[in-house]
Parts: C-alpha cells; structure tokens; sequence
C-alpha cells in the first residue's frame, strides 16, 4: 500500500467539534476549576456565593440530562475518536485537551500546555497526569498504525520533572505486532528535552461499545 493509501485508510485522531455549544460550555468549565485553584485565598462570604452559583448551573445541568444508558450509547456512538475521554475529549472540563495529530513517518504527536490543576511537586506536573497523557497516547497511536487493543502493561520512566506553564510535546509509535502482543512508545518533551518516556504492552482486544 502506498503511503497517499495508508494515510486515506487511517483514522481520526482528533475529535471534530459537532457540537460547538458543549465544547464552549466545558472550555467555561476548565477555567472555572483553574481559577478556583488560582484565587484560593478568597473570603469565606464570597466564596459561598460563588458556591451557590455553581450549585445552581449544575442543577440545571443534571435536570436536563438523559438517562445514564442513553448518555453512554450517544458517548460511544460511530467509530473513531470520541469526544469524552479525559485527555484528548472537548466535552471533558478534565482533559488539558491534548490535541494529536498523525505524522509522515506514522508517528503521532500533540502540544499541550498544563497548569495548577495539573500540579504535582511545586510547579510540575503531577507523574499520574504524565501516566494518564502517555496511556492514552499510547493507545491512539496504535489506532493510527491499525492492531490496537488494552492497556496490558505501563512502564514509565520519570527523566526530570515536567514544568507547568510550557508546552509540552507528547508522541508515541506503535514499534512492534505479535499475534495479539502490541508494543508500543511515546514520550513528553519539554523546551526540547524528555520528561518522561514509556514503554505500552497492549493486547488486541476491545470492550463491547453500548448498546
């Protein structure tokens, strides 16, 4: 297969913004918790009214929603890159987001900058954070190359702390196909130099979507 066929027959990496109202709402959403975390110190009066109003928008939110079934059959609905998950989903407030993009030698990568919610050690990003990006990168990357599957196996090296506040480069290549046995790389870089490396065993099988 050429490569102009192989790039054709690759998926999505990057969820498409079919609803823009959502993605905004959540944007709204992720400033909400950085700024939480910014002001701290606030009284103790204000910040019960800021409560209230929150309390209020979440009210309105869980009024509205669908059953749980059904929200999990629409989240799952169609094939490719959802748009919930936590690192790379424009309806999660919790995901940076990461945005991934397939590169010619069928590498991927994506750019992201990480702050106070993030925070592990003064002013660096917390290792689970670091595990969650290369988990998930891992994983897309093997839905790029083609056999993908489950987190088998994570082993991660922490080369220096990852700042917050800059951006970070996260990549990963599936390396090797054994049967069901995928393995698989990536890395976060920062100003040019690795943070943290990691090495997937995955393994070709896949949770039945809802129904």
């Amino acid at each position: 297969m050429s490569p102009e066929a192989a790039a054709r027959e690759r998926p999505r990496l990057t969820a498409t913004p079919d609803n823009a109202g959502v993605d905004a709402a959540v944007a709204a959403a992720r400033r909400v918790v950085a700024a939480l975390l910014h002001t701290g110190g606030n009284s103790a009066a204000e910040m019960q009214d800021v409560a209230a109003r929150l309390d209020a928008v979440a009210d309105h939110l869980e009024q509205h929603a669908p059953p749980m079934a059904d929200r999990m059959v629409d989240m799952w609905a169609g094939e490719g890159v959802t748009r919930h998950d936590p690192v790379t989903g424009p309806e999660n407030a919790i995901a940076p987001p990461l945005a991934l993009a397939g590169r010619d030698d069928g590498a991927i990568e994506g750019t992201t900058v990480l702050g106070l919610p993030y925070q592990g050690p003064p002013g660096f990003v917390h290792g689970g954070v670091s595990a969650l990006l290369l988990d998930h990168t891992l994983g897309v990357a093997n839905h790029w190359a083609g056999p993908s599957g489950m987190t088998a196996e994570l082993t991660l090296r922490y080369h220096r702390t990852t700042p917050l506040f800059q951006p970070l480069t996260v990549t990963a290549r599936q390396v090797s196909v054994d049967g069901r046995k995928i393995r698989t790389e990536g890395t976060i870089t920062a100003g040019g130099e690795i943070c943290v490396s990691a090495a997937g065993l995955f393994i070709a099988k896949q949770v039945p979507r809802p129904q």
